[in-house]
């Protein structure tokens, strides 16, 4: 393995996403709805729509708003895990929704099927096994996501620093890094260890464009670095804030409370509670560890005319170290 194939090209993301940045706006449930995606794909980066909580006529209206906009290039992100996501792939699909990001699931159930319809499949993973099944199933763009994210996470607790150069010597196709990225700084790292792009799910979570309720993206603001925790791992593992909803999981794991019980308090709607309705006490909050170093609420643009002004801050900061 040379030093060159190591070497990041993020013109081949911005390319084939037909994007100004390698940034992908992660698709997040409840906060990641049309006026996110619109704002990001403005500011130059790959918008999603997150399917996952736009049930219904929701998911057309919100596809149908983005397009209003003139916009062509956005993505939406599908967990398969949950029912009805064949439904919502074609649904968008004859939408004329031509990227699809898709997660919690095998990239064989799917992946066929679009391609034989050119159409663009990014597929989240987060071993370095499960990304070259996702390049063998033909999937076109991998994200690999690191134990510092937020929602659901692996089980095998990678971290981005060691996952991304693992990735980089399984497969060929195009990488974006996910999972403890918020800034340029940050993005500078992860495409110094050959990532090609990045996936930013959030401190995109924490925009004035985001869904998000206003009193949960003020809790992010002042999470502290110690404020975030992998939970309910007998059902899928996710990441949480942690507030009142958050010890009572952890009661009832520390008990030795089985996956039904866990069910049982989990029940429906606490996502949507939380991260929609602003529910603090008795809601479910899933925000990556990044939580801790995010302390305003800016608009899209202006978080991402940062990110690349301090991504290339610290390219020339590099370069100046080594010269």
């Amino acid at each position: 393995m040379t030093s060159s194939q190591f070497t990041a090209q993020p013109q081949k993301i911005c390319e084939r996403l037909q994007i100004r940045y390698p940034i992908i706006q992660a698709g997040m449930v409840w906060t990641s709805g049309a006026n996110l995606a619109i704002a990001a794909s403005k500011a130059g980066c790959l918008g999603v729509l997150g399917a996952g909580s736009l049930k219904g006529d929701l998911l057309k209206k919100h596809i149908c708003k983005v397009q209003d906009h003139g916009i062509t290039s956005f993505a939406v992100n599908v967990p398969i895990m949950y029912e009805g996501s064949a439904d919502q792939i074609k649904e968008a699909y004859d939408l004329g929704v031509r990227c699809f990001i898709l997660s919690a699931g095998s990239p064989k159930i799917f992946t066929p099927w679009l391609k034989e319809r050119h159409a663009t499949v990014i597929h989240v993973t987060a071993t370095p096994r499960m990304a070259k099944k996702c390049e063998d199933a033909g999937v076109d763009i991998v994200v690999v996501e690191g134990f510092e994210a937020g929602g659901h996470n692996g089980r095998d607790e990678l971290t981005s620093m060691v996952l991304i150069p693992q990735v980089k010597k399984q497969v060929s196709i195009p990488i974006l890094a996910a999972g403890g990225i918020a800034s340029g700084k940050q993005m500078y790292a992860a495409m110094a260890l050959g990532a090609d792009g990045v996936q930013i799910g959030s401190r995109f979570a924490a925009t004035q464009e985001s869904s998000a309720h206003p009193a949960f993206k003020q809790a992010i603001c002042e999470a502290s670095p110690e404020d975030t925790q992998l939970k309910l791992r007998a059902i899928a593992p996710v990441r949480l804030l942690k507030n009142p909803f958050f010890h009572q999981v952890e009661q009832l794991e520390t008990s030795g409370a089985s996956a039904a019980e866990l069910k049982e308090l989990l029940g429906k709607g606490r996502a949507k509670a939380g991260m929609f309705e602003g529910d603090l006490h008795s809601g479910e909050l899933e925000i990556g560890q990044v939580s801790g170093m995010i302390d305003h609420i800016p608009t899209c643009q202006t978080l991402v005319d940062d990110i690349i002004k301090e991504y290339h801050q610290t390219a020339q900061h590099m370069a100046n170290l080594m010269s």
